[in-house]
C-alpha cells in the first residue's frame, strides 16, 4: 500500500458521498488519478503530497467532480493529462478537460516502480476507465464502483447495458481489491462485483413486474413503485439509472415507449 496515496477531496454531497478520491500512485515516479474538483486547498494537498514527483495526471472519466483540477495542476507542474472525452452529449461534463494524451483500453504505463493498465469500463460515462495497479492487483475504479451506494446510470452517455458488461468483464480480471472515487479501500472484490450485478438486475425485474401489474407507466409513476425501498429525497437522482433500465428493456424489445409512457411486450 506504499504504493498508493489517497485524499479526499471537501466535496460532500448526494452524488459524491463524502467527497472525490483523489489517488496518488507511485513515490518517485507519481500518477496523479482523478485530481478531482478545482477547489484549491484540495490542489494545494496534492502538490504537497506530491513533492515534486508528480509526472502525469490520469482522469477515470470528465464529470465534474473527478477532472477539473487536472487542468490547473498540469500548468503548475507542466506535466500531461491522460484521459478520453465523452462520445456525445452529457450534461456532468467538465468542459475544462482536454487530454494530452487520449486513452484507450489496454492501455498501459509503466515505471521502474508500478505498471499500471487502463481498462475501458463505460456505462456510469461513454469514456469511463478504470485503473489496474499490476503489481497490487488493484484496481482504481473511478465512478464504476462506489463504496456504500450505488452509481447513477445517467442517459444518453450512461448505459445501463454497458455497465452491466463492464462489470462483468471485471471479473475475469485479477484483482485483490478496489480503490474507488467515493469512499473506503474494499476488499472483497469479486462478491462485491457480483452483488452490484445482482442488484441491478434485480432491480431491472422489478421494472418488469411492475410494469405487468400496472399495463403502463410514466417515468415518474414508476420510480415511485420502482424505487420504493428509497427516500423520496433520492427519487430524482433515481429517475436516471431507471430510464437507463427502461432504454435496455426497449433495446432488448421487453419494452415499449410511447411517448413517454411504457409498456410491457407481452410475446403472443
Amino acid at each position: 500500500m506504499d504504493l498508493i496515496k489517497k485524499i479526499t477531496a471537501p466535496n460532500p454531497s448526494v452524488f459524491t458521498g463524502k467527497g472525490t478520491n483523489t489517488y496518488l500512485i507511485g513515490n518517485k515516479d507519481i500518477t496523479l488519478i482523478d485530481p478531482g474538483p478545482n477547489i484549491q486547498e484540495h490542489i494545494d494537498e496534492i502538490i504537497k503530497m506530491g513533492d515534486g514527483n508528480i509526472k502525469r495526471i490520469i482522469v477515470t472519466h470528465t464529470h465534474t467532480d473527478h477532472s477539473p483540477a487536472a487542468l490547473p495542476i498540469s500548468k503548475m507542474l507542466n506535466v500531461p493529462m491522460y484521459g478520453r472525452l465523452v462520445d456525445g452529449d452529457s450534461s456532468w461534463e467538465d468542459e475544462t478537460f482536454s487530454p494530452d494524451v487520449v486513452i484507450n483500453d489496454s492501455d498501459k504505463i509503466e515505471t521502474k516502480e508500478y505498471i499500471l493498465e487502463a481498462i475501458h469500463t463505460p456505462g456510469h460515462a461513454s469514456n469511463h476507465f478504470c485503473f489496474l495497479i499490476k503489481n497490487l492487483n488493484c484496481l482504481i475504479t473511478g465512478d464504476h464502483i462506489m463504496d456504500g451506494s450505488t452509481v447513477v446510470i445517467g442517459p444518453p452517455d450512461g448505459s445501463m447495458q454497458d455497465y452491466l458488461n463492464s462489470l462483468k468483464h471485471l471479473l475475469s480480471l485479477e484483482i485483490d481489491f478496489l480503490a474507488p472515487g467515493h469512499g473506503n479501500f474494499m476488499y472483497e472484490p469479486q462478491k462485491t462485483i457480483q452483488s452490484i450485478i445482482r442488484h441491478r438486475l434485480s432491480r431491472e425485474n422489478k421494472v418488469i413486474r411492475r410494469l405487468e401489474k400496472h399495463g403502463e407507466c410514466s417515468l415518474n409513476e414508476l420510480v415511485l413503485q420502482v424505487y420504493d425501498d428509497v427516500s423520496d429525497e433520492l427519487h430524482p437522482i433515481a429517475k436516471y439509472s431507471l430510464e437507463a433500465h427502461l432504454i435496455k428493456l426497449v433495446d432488448e424489445k421487453k419494452v415499449r415507449n410511447e411517448n413517454g409512457i411504457y409498456k410491457i411486450i407481452t410475446l403472443s
